[in-house]
């Protein structure tokens, strides 16, 4: 393109930045790299004003997204449960042990309102109670009793017979024993408060992480605030089950990061935790350990000594299943020695016709029978009663 060009398309009113890209793509077209094409000649364009001449539109409003692309924050969070008040637990447990179909309180009553008892049924009658493992010793005293009862007084109504096994039962099961669970903080030499320690043991296969579960449901619906200590790290699954428990309630879960962590370490990390948050109770679960293995039993009373560094110990629940019957008693010693049980929880109560382990536990351990398993609901852990234990076993 000559200067002559240039000033002709520049009288003609073509602009300086056209004409500079006219310029470049003639150039471009005449490089011998670009291969031997014919030269395009340029399209003038004549001399128009650039600038639109439309106006355009204004700009459209901002579409809004769904309010389901974007979920609010509290319709996020997990809905937590809300645990069957405690009171109303209580009057399930007569029901169920009457349910469960124990012989016990049935046997007992047709052998007493026979006109004439002779030793042949008082025989029959300490049979029955052996079968429903309450033990030899409460078994012989329970009999004396009602030997007594029914010589001085002289019992033959089927409704009086059954007030005197009722009243004589409940004697035995001891209502004067405190069921109470201590759960309350304690103060320390600071002044700062101090949660309490529950320490749950047990061998496996009783329902142990269950039943802590289960307490940390009993407790939340009391209003008390609790922190779980999965201090089971044998077994993965046990960890992630304790904190499937607690997050149903909002209930922090402590536990390892790995597998087969110092289970101590982990107890005393809970106790800790417990106590930076200010929280009510800490639960700590544990392996389930047989009472024949001193090294694990060992490993127990290691637990035991590290969490007390922190803060005392408040209850030591030893849970039991209700179905072991004499086998249990066993157990019960051995961990008794170790851990100082003060507590005993009772599972698969509902399930099982020796419902006497309950008289033999407390008679062997002189601690008392503090909570009962009813069943496999979330709520089905209630307070141990002797009167409704007592009825449960008569309506059986």
């Amino acid at each position: 393109m000559t200067n002559d060009s240039i000033e002709i398309l520049l009288a003609a009113g073509i602009p300086i930045a056209l004409l500079v890209v006219l310029a470049t793509a003639l150039v471009r077209r005449r490089r011998p790299d670009l291969g031997d094409e014919e030269p395009v000649a340029p399209v003038v364009a004549p001399s128009v004003d650039l600038a639109p001449s439309v106006d355009l539109a204004p700009p459209a409003e901002p579409v809004e997204a769904p309010e389901e692309l974007f979920p609010d924050e509290a319709a996020q969070a997990p809905v937590l449960e809300v645990p069957e008040p405690v009171a109303g637990r209580l009057t399930r447990l007569r029901s169920r042990l009457a349910r469960s179909g124990s012989p016990l309180g049935s046997r007992l009553l047709a052998v007493l309102s026979r006109d004439h008892l002779t030793e042949d049924d008082w025989d029959e009658l300490e049979e029955t109670l052996l079968l429903a493992d309450v033990g030899a010793g409460p078994s012989g005293d329970l009999i004396e009793a009602l030997r007594t009862r029914v010589r001085v007084d002289g019992v033959k109504d089927p409704a009086a017979v059954r007030a005197l096994l009722r009243e004589q039962l409940i004697a035995l099961v001891d209502p004067s024993l405190d069921r109470s669970i201590n759960t309350s903080p304690t103060a320390a030499d600071d002044g700062s408060a101090v949660p309490a320690v529950v320490l749950v043991v047990g061998v496996n296969g009783t329902g142990k992480t269950t039943t802590v579960g289960k307490l940390a449901r009993v407790l939340v619906a009391e209003g008390q605030t609790v922190v779980l200590g999965a201090a089971d790290t044998f077994r993965a699954a046990a960890a992630d089950q304790l904190q499937t428990w607690g997050s149903r309630v909002g209930v922090q879960t402590v536990r390892s990061d790995r597998d087969g962590a110092d289970p101590a370490a982990v107890a005393f990390d809970s106790v800790r935790t417990g106590k930076a948050q200010g929280v009510d109770v800490v639960l700590v679960d544990t392996a389930g350990r047989l009472q024949n293995k001193a090294g694990l039993m060992d490993e127990l009373g290691k637990i035991t000594r590290v969490i007390t560094r922190e803060a005392p110990l408040s209850e030591v629940l030893l849970v039991l299943d209700a179905t072991t019957g004499q086998n249990g008693l066993n157990q019960a010693r051995v961990f008794s020695e170790v851990a100082g049980v003060t507590g005993i929880v009772l599972t698969k109560l509902d399930g099982t016709a020796k419902g006497g382990i309950v008289v033999a536990v407390q008679r062997e351990l002189g601690v008392p029978v503090k909570l009962v398993g009813l069943g496999e609901g979330p709520d089905d852990l209630a307070p141990f009663d002797a009167a409704s234990f007592v009825d449960g076993l008569l309506e059986g």
